[in-house]
């Protein structure tokens, strides 16, 4: 360890300088924890040094964990990047910085920004953990979009997905962090695409994330949707598709299941779509709308 960096201005001791970078950008999240520039440029020094390079991110995890749980986890993601440590760790997020993505007003933010921003909100919400991980990855399959499509981001579920799941396998993240991760990456653009006359839509959305089976697990990802939401500057506190997706939800808890299942009984195909005909169209009653058995997209 350097001697100059042995003792962080915030009173950190650590053996392992790695550790050391990462013990002290953890605690930049804390209420009273941000980092003044001299220990900012500590933390850049001991990185360009190459404490990180070998590191093992299974040491790593419990770090990113405190910080993430931390009351400004913003706070310590911006200073893992601006030393450095964030390309190390995490390369697949810091590369979401300087891309552009729109809002639905049609501005324009930098994805990494906004990443920053969705941390901080989930913080607020007292979120678990899953949810806070989850809210690091959901973007990453827009690092690298075409940039004839951009501000759009074409096919970046594609790409997003097996990267998700390198990160988690890096980390080891337990298999609800994963879960959720994946559902995120794959899900969350099209909860907030959801709209009133695309009952059908709503319906077969409710379905994919077993909305029905696992409704913790989907409170969750309308958690990370709202905190996403909210993260674009300009954003309302309330989010607009929760009350439409908790009426949907409402509205499909009526269908007799079971009743049809037996209707159907072997010939599960025939069972499924009858269960989404008639909660879609249970959706279509509930948000008056005819436009019920309109396809996903």
């Amino acid at each position: 360890m350097s001697p100059e960096f042995s003792r962080s201005p915030l009173g950190v001791l650590i053996a392992c300088p790695a550790a050391n970078v990462l013990r002290i950008a953890a605690l930049a999240a804390a209420t009273d924890g941000e980092l003044d520039a001299e220990t900012q440029a500590g933390l850049a020094g001991e990185v360009e040094r190459g404490v990180l390079v070998h590191f093992d991110p299974l040491d790593a995890w419990p770090e990113l964990v405190r910080g993430l749980m931390a009351e400004h986890p913003g706070r310590m993601l911006r200073a893992l990047r601006e030393c450095g440590a964030l390309a190390v760790l995490l390369p697949e997020v810091d590369a979401l910085f300087g891309m552009p993505q729109a809002d639905n007003a049609g501005e324009l933010s930098d994805i990494g920004e906004h990443l920053y921003r969705v941390a901080d909100a989930l913080a607020a919400a007292r979120a678990p953990l899953a949810v806070r991980f989850a809210g690091l990855l959901y973007n990453l399959g827009k690092a690298d979009s075409p940039p004839q499509h951009l501000p759009s981001h074409y096919r970046h579920v594609d790409r997003g997905l097996p990267r998700v799941k390198d990160v988690c396998a890096r980390f080891r993240v337990a298999p609800e962090c994963t879960d959720l991760a994946l559902l995120a990456t794959a899900e969350l653009e099209r909860v907030h695409r959801a709209a009133e006359m695309r009952a059908g839509s709503i319906a077969a959305l409710l379905e994919r994330c077993d909305a029905f089976a696992r409704p913790q697990r989907f409170a969750q990802l309308m958690q990370l949707c709202a905190a996403d939401y909210r993260a674009f500057p300009g954003a309302g506190e309330v989010y607009p598709k929760a009350r439409l997706i908790e009426t949907a939800l409402r509205a499909c808890a009526g269908v007799d299941v079971a009743s049809l299942r037996a209707e159907h009984a072997g010939d599960t195909e025939a069972a499924a779509g009858a269960v989404l005909a008639e909660r879609a169209a249970a959706v279509a009653r509930a948000l008056r709308s005819e436009r019920w058995a309109e396809p996903e997209e």
